[in-house]
């Protein structure tokens, strides 16, 4: 027989037990089933590794010029073995969070590697999971009235490269390296690429940045990749852009990987001790079953209805495996949108326009709907301005003074169209504009609000005033 449920989620990520949860509240029997470890690749591969590292690296960078606050400190030594210990601390802690979080709900889970099944004995329509446990027992069959799809994605890899190779890795690999390389090649400058190019730098390892495209961070407004560049390459990185790699050239030796790369029409190698490649990721969804139901599939993700809904109107795909950004919060929002759908409770279709977006760089970068060019290409009539954290005391006070906050509204309607930023606690800092977003806000109500002083939020407040050209400290 066997095993019904109300709800059956195959792959545990971000997404995967949000939607879990969520469907247990609303009294949903609900399975789960992960073929690696809870929380997917965003607590174990992804945010929360790459982030802890992220943090050493900036504490680091602030002790060495502790002297500019006027405090004097002993020679600073960084210890990276302590750095990946703490980091492992945080992971495991956090696991164990939503090992309790699952069973405070009741939510069964499944270790194994989950199939969707054709029209079978179990029933007439397509949806049952297969589960092929590790231990090679006979597979579990489950029964659900729905499926969440929810299995993620991995690092693409680059034609050509071998990455058993211990000094070429992917994201995944770097985030367990023992030892820091004296140099680091980073093929791919957009989300991650930055993030553990501004890591490397301030963990003191120098950094060369490959990218085939006209910018880095090149889903950004024009003007926060060119302050990220001009930021990155202050700090000491080398960025190329327009950059062809030769991936099937390629001389790999132990100590050593020289990249054949053209720039402007002339080739050269860029040597390094270890190379990175971080050229986006790519869904999951070989070998999960899809060839035995009518779900569709298109560039290699799976589609989707606003809600999440597949071609089978009973299985939902959320997160990496679908079109959209590919980030853990909107896989969590995907996940509650698809189950309040599936109990017919009349969630608002997903907007995209109100998913922020965020680069946990040094300096950070946040933003939420259109760029400029996006709102120009759009048929908007655009007001935009900078307005630079230079001007805000808090920045001063922190000692970090760099980038800007950006506003996109309309001329016609003084509707919000975009915030864009780069500077300090930007990925903080954007949840306003997230907010201001979601409530539809014109500029001038995000310039009315009081905000308090000295406070970096002030930022924000003098960019809607000078989308008006009524700024105050400008």
């Amino acid at each position: 027989m066997a095993d019904e449920y109300d709800l059956v989620v195959i792959g545990a990520g971000t997404g995967g037990y949000v939607a879990a949860i969520r469907a247990a509240q609303l009294g949903n029997r609900v399975a789960i089933v992960e073929k690696e470890e809870l929380g997917g690749t965003c607590l174990h591969k992804g945010c929360i590794p790459s982030k802890t590292l992220l943090r050493s690296a900036e504490v680091y960078s602030d002790v060495k010029r502790a002297d500019e606050f006027g405090v004097q400190t002993a020679e600073v030594e960084l210890d990276f073995a302590r750095v990946q210990t703490r980091k492992q601390a945080i992971v495991d802690q956090l696991h164990s969070g939503v090992q309790q979080l699952l069973r405070n709900e009741n939510i069964k889970v499944y270790e194994g590697h989950a199939r969707l099944l054709g029209p079978s004995i179990f029933s007439p329509r397509a949806g049952s999971v297969s589960i092929e446990n590790p231990d090679g027992s006979e597979n579990d069959v489950l029964l659900p009235k729905h499926v969440i799809i929810a299995t993620g994605s991995r690092p693409r890899e680059l034609e050509h490269v071998d990455f058993t190779h211990e000094n070429v890795m992917t994201s995944d690999d770097a985030l367990f390296m023992e030892t820091l390389p004296t140099s680091m090649v980073i093929i791919g400058g957009g989300v991650i690429g930055v993030e553990w190019a501004s890591m490397l730098i301030d963990f003191g390892v120098e950094v060369t940045v490959l990218e085939a495209q006209e910018s880095i961070l090149p889903g950004e407004d024009e003007a926060i990749s060119r302050e990220m560049k001009k930021q990155l390459e202050k700090r000491g990185a080398h960025i190329f852009i327009n950059a062809d790699v030769h991936a099937d050239e390629f001389n790999v030796e132990p100590e050593q990987v020289s990249v054949p790369v053209t720039i402007d029409s002339e080739t050269q190698r860029v040597t390094a001790e270890r190379l990175l490649v971080s050229i986006g990721r790519e869904a999951n969804v070989s070998d999960i079953g899809l060839q035995n139901t009518d779900i569709e599939t298109e560039d290699g993700k799976i589609v989707t209805n606003a809600w999440g809904q597949t071609k089978e109107d009973h299985i939902y795909a959320i997160g990496d495996v679908t079109k959209g950004y590919e980030l853990a919060h909107v896989a969590s929002h995907q996940g509650v949108t698809a189950v309040e759908h599936m109990n017919e409770l009349s969630p608002a279709p997903l907007n995209e326009r109100q998913m922020p977006r965020c680069t946990y760089s040094h300096p950070e970068v946040a933003s939420i709907g259109l760029s400029e060019t996006e709102a120009k290409e759009r048929g908007y009539q655009v007001k935009a301005e900078t307005f630079p954290f230079q001007a805000i005391g808090k920045a001063l006070i922190h000692g970090d003074k760099e980038g800007f906050c950006k506003f996109i509204s309309d001329q016609e309607t003084n509707d919000l169209l975009g915030v864009h930023i780069i500077g300090a606690k930007a990925t903080e800092l954007i949840a306003e504009g997230t907010l201001a977003t979601v409530l539809d806000a014109a500029d001038w109500e995000v310039a009315e609000t009081v905000h308090p002083h000295p406070s970096l939020s002030e930022v924000f407040k003098e960019a809607a005033l000078h989308v008006d050209q009524r700024a105050i400290h400008i």
